[in-house]
């Protein structure tokens, strides 16, 4: 078994870190959609930057264990990354809701399910990847 999560350790780890960002991102929304009754675009965009912030460290830390001494242009590149896959979320969320093809908070679980994926293919082949790769 040891082995087993040794050779899966990093995919299990962003599993893992992956869904507490996701738990992170979703209460982040919540909280200030329904909450505070921000308007729920205001409420994505809050609930994407701290959780960004979140990934990023848990992702060098934890999952990638990134030993870069560059570490400005690596946080740089997963901000971007990040970026590029919250547009992806908003753009889900604008079409989604605006078009009442979903309710807002189902709507946001779909997106995030996407946003995993393209996030780890990202910080996998692009951030953090190790030398010689």
């Amino acid at each position: 078994m040891k082995d087993l999560f040794l050779k899966y350790k990093e995919v299990i780890m962003y599993l893992v870190f992956g869904v507490l960002t996701t738990v992170v991102n979703i209460v982040v929304y919540y909280v200030v959609a329904d909450c505070l009754k921000i308007n729920y675009l205001i409420a994505n965009i809050a609930a994407w930057f701290l959780s960004v912030l979140f990934a990023y460290v848990t992702n060098r830390k934890y999952v990638f264990e990134s030993k870069s001494d560059h570490i400005l242009k690596e946080m740089i590149s997963f901000f971007s990354a990040r970026l590029a896959t919250g547009a992806l979320d908003m753009g889900f969320m604008y079409v989604t809701v605006n078009f009442q093809i979903l309710p807002d908070f189902i709507a946001k679980i779909v997106a995030n399910v996407f946003v995993i994926i393209a996030n780890y293919v990202l910080s996998k082949l692009f951030i953090f990847k190790k030398d010689g790769e």
